[in-house]
């Protein structure tokens, strides 16, 4: 049963209380404002949420749920207890994931065994320093010094990549106290180095992002990193635990990884944003319970915030990262029966702009298809795809089609060339360029899987925002989005999302914190 907490006011000034209660012991302090060797983590997390936040705390069970499976977690450690399990946490993004796991728990921690050291890693160098800057303030405010004094941060031990904390104990009454040396916390990026730290809990918030993820590359660095680096850096491998702390993005990320291994002992904490279409994901199963309308967070992540989500993540992030399902969409991606075919643009609305994306292939009478896909926005918040130039063309015939498709469309119609990866790559698009002096014309060079480039655009067409002006190519273009991402060819889709991309500037999905 998740127990609710009323959050607790602080009205006075920390340094104004001591003052007010001069004379009185630290202890008697911290039972006038509920602190003391029990205080949850929940209580930490609300008492002192004025030192990292500027915005206004709001409640929700999860929030009190991810403090109590950190809090259980942390005392069999802290106790140097074996462990039981590792734990992973599956989230949305904008839930509070990062202020409850990175910079609240360490110190937190520390009020209750200073000795403890942690390593704390995310997918970027400067995200990881963020969270330990954020906590070592925490610790430096007076609010921290009025309810812990003797706890404090080394002096010469004081950099936001690593401090450590010391805690003066009184040995004998009426002596000096005794200065003894507690734990440290030391922050890095995934991938980054680790040699000569060791840590009692090891915390990794956001190992990736959507970028990496959609490279194998990138991917398989992340999870090597988490497999053979990051596993020997425990204090002692009985005792020290591992916390994951995430959203999905990629069925073999770092969650996926870790789920699949036969025998790993793990707590498995995952949270949908919504349940409407994922309840079958939430774990334990028995938290679906504390959904209201289907809703994790209705504050936080209420209906409208979803569906502004899912269009700024696309189908296929929005699934890893709101449903925790990263599977890639199957047939019906792009949901064909919502595009409508027009003969002229409605009346109503006027073209902002338009541009045409050819996404080339040099293979003549078989093979891939060169595609020129040309698009407009309108006013109205729709685009129209106008015409679709598609064939397979050898180079030099390739060539004076894409010219001769530039002078049919006019200079007002910008150009956009797909340049492919490497030095022939490079070498192609700048012909194309030069080709094509006197118009404006841009080499793309996109980055990331199919899927994820073509999730944006397929998010507009499934609302019934894309229009087709009526022409030959239709049932063509058609056919190839209903198959996507499993039939044969897949240009006419690269030219669709590569055209939608110059439009709107959604190159790629992105990932929210």
């Amino acid at each position: 049963m998740i127990r609710t907490t009323p959050t607790l006011e602080l009205e006075e000034p920390v340094a104004e209380i001591i003052h007010n209660t001069f004379g009185k012991s630290v202890e008697v302090l911290r039972t006038l404002h509920g602190m003391g060797k029990t205080t949850s983590l929940y209580k930490f997390l609300q008492i002192f949420w004025n030192e990292v936040s500027t915005d206004k705390f709001k409640e929700n069970w999860h929030v009190e749920k991810l403090c109590q499976e950190l809090e259980i977690l942390a005392e069999r450690v802290g106790d140097n207890k074996p462990k039981e399990y590792d734990l992973i946490i599956n989230i949305p993004p904008g839930t509070t994931k990062t202020i409850i796991c990175s910079i609240m728990f360490p110190a937190w921690c520390w009020t209750k065994w200073p000795q403890l050291r942690f390593i704390c890693a995310s997918y970027s160098a400067s995200l990881s320093l963020e969270s330990a800057e954020k906590s070592r303030d925490l610790i430096r405010s007076d609010k921290f010094k009025g309810l812990y004094p003797e706890l404090s941060i080394k002096e010469d031990k004081d950099t936001k990549g690593n401090f450590r904390v010391v805690k003066q104990v009184q040995v004998h009454a009426g002596r000096v106290p005794r200065t003894q040396l507690g734990g440290n916390r030391y922050s890095t990026s995934v991938g980054g180095t680790l040699t000569g730290f060791h840590a009692h809990i090891l915390i990794i918030d956001d190992p990736l992002n959507p970028e990496q993820a959609a490279s194998e590359k990138e991917l398989e660095n992340c999870n090597h990193w988490m497999e053979q680096t990051l596993p020997t850096r425990k204090t002692d491998k009985e005792v020290s635990a591992t916390v994951l702390v995430m959203q999905r993005l990629h069925q073999d990320d770092p969650t996926g990884r870790l789920l699949e291994k036969k025998g790993k002992k793990i707590r498995h904490i995952c949270l949908p944003g919504q349940i409407r279409d994922y309840k079958e994901f939430v774990q334990p199963p028995e938290m679906a319970a504390f959904y209201i309308n289907n809703l994790l967070d209705p504050v936080r992540l209420h209906w409208d915030i979803l569906i502004e989500m899912e269009a700024d993540l696309g189908q296929y992030g929005f699934a890893g990262q709101v449903g925790q399902n990263p599977a890639p969409p199957g047939g019906g991606m792009f949901k064909v029966d919502f595009i409508s075919t027009i003969d002229r643009i409605p009346g109503h609305a006027k073209v902002i702009r338009t541009v045409r994306y050819w996404d080339k292939a040099g293979t003549q009478g078989g093979g891939a298809y060169t595609v020129g896909v040309k698009m407009s926005s309108l006013t109205n918040g729709h685009f129209v795809i106008e015409d679709v130039k598609r064939g397979q063309w050898g180079t030099d015939k390739r060539e004076s089609i894409i010219l001769s498709t530039a002078e049919a469309d006019g200079v007002d119609v910008r150009v956009f060339i797909e340049q492919e990866p490497g030095s022939g790559g490079k070498e192609s698009a700048q012909s194309t360029v030069r080709n094509l002096a006197g118009y404006i014309i841009k080499a793309d060079r996109p980055t990331g899987d199919k899927i994820f480039r073509a999730d944006p655009f397929s998010v507009q067409v499934n609302n019934g925002n894309v229009m087709l002006m009526r022409g030959e190519w239709n049932k063509a273009f058609v056919d190839e989005l209903r198959m996507f991402p499993f039939g044969t060819y897949k240009d006419q889709v690269d030219g669709g999302s590569g055209a939608f991309s110059m439009l709107t500037g959604k190159k790629e999905v992105r990932i929210i914190r």
